[in-house]
């Protein structure tokens, strides 16, 4: 009778479904929890269920438009989103209007994680095209992290060079040719460099590193802030015609202003992500050091020019990456 209950009960629960990001469990798992709470005491009769799907931002994209029913997606990059609208018009175009700060709750940037003691002397990006040095990251042609070293590390040594296409072609072919290995996806990097013991550097956001740097409580490693980063934006919306067909547009909406609410931006801070309250970044701004940050759109164009010449099959990665070595590929 007991397990007969739980599963009426089970089936009775409206049921949300979050699609994100690879490194957003964590944060994610806190903030369902409170906004449960917080749902429940609004409709008591209203049991609701929090669903997380979690991999490469790209390779969920593409779940979502295979027919995953997300009710929202919590992803890092803008062109993610907007692929929903101009692959499958899940969601409208104008989609960045519907929240705050183009639908962006949170914000991070690309810093860097060493061994202890810092043995191969990295302090900036500069320094990651040395003989020697061996890199990890996500792969930039499926994951966000991934693409946002590519791009944070193409945007600084263009100012460095003053926008020469030839030495920065010059230093990202060596910049590449030191990447040990391609994960696919950020939390697979995390672990090739903590579990496995590879690379001398882990390039990830800083949410990601700072929070390693936690989790492990040991002295083991350092994080290494660059003086000059990228600009990260962590987009999120509900996708309509899902919340129509699963009856969850209320809860979703709902869902998704809540990560705005001052109790959902202190646990976000609480993971090492940026918000745009001055007064929350100010009370812990010994947490977030000084970066100077660039955003896509000041090298790049925008996103769709950035996915053609850069990502795209035959594009700058891929004549970058023939230039050099074979690289590993983890699957």
């Amino acid at each position: 009778m007991g397990c007969s209950f739980c599963i009426c009960v089970q089936l009775e629960a409206t049921v949300l479904l979050n699609s994100s990001y690879d490194i957003s469990r964590e944060l994610f798992t806190a903030l369902n929890s409170e906004f449960v709470v917080e749902w429940q005491r609004k409709h008591p009769n209203d049991k609701l269920l929090i669903r997380q799907s979690h991999a490469a931002s790209t390779k969920q994209v593409m779940s979502v438009l295979h027919g995953l029913r997300a009710d929202v997606v919590t992803y890092n990059q803008f062109i993610d989103v907007q692929t929903l609208y101009e692959r499958g018009r899940l969601i409208p175009f104008d989609w960045q209007k519907r929240l705050p700060n183009n639908s962006s709750p949170f914000y991070s940037t690309m810093i860097f994680l060493v061994r202890k003691g810092n043995p191969k002397n990295i302090n900036d990006w500069h320094d990651l095209a040395r003989d020697g040095i061996k890199l990890i990251f996500s792969n930039p042609k499926i994951s966000g992290s991934g693409r946002y070293a590519y791009l944070a590390a193409w945007g600084v040594i263009s100012q460095k060079f003053k926008g020469d296409q030839n030495k920065i072609r010059s230093w990202m072919s060596k910049f590449l040719k030191n990447v040990e290995v391609f994960d696919i996806g950020g939390r697979n990097a995390t672990t090739t460099f903590i579990e496995r013991g590879q690379g001398d550097v882990l390039i990830s956001f800083e949410s990601e590193l700072c929070n390693i740097i936690n989790q492990y409580k040991t002295n083991d490693y350092e994080v290494v802030i660059p003086k000059v980063s990228i600009f990260a934006e962590f987009p999120v919306t509900w996708i309509d015609k899902n919340v129509d067909k699963n009856g969850t547009r209320e809860v979703a909406i709902d869902y998704l202003n809540y990560l705005y609410s001052k109790s959902a931006q202190e646990i976000i801070v609480k993971f090492y992500y940026r918000v745009h309250s001055i007064n929350l970044m100010r009370k812990n701004m010994n947490r977030f050091p000084v970066i100077r940050m660039f955003k896509v759109e000041d090298y790049f164009g925008n996103w769709q020019t950035v996915m053609d010449i850069h990502f795209s099959v035959g594009g700058e990665l891929d004549q970058l990456l023939k230039n050099g070595r074979c690289y590993a590929f983890n699957n």
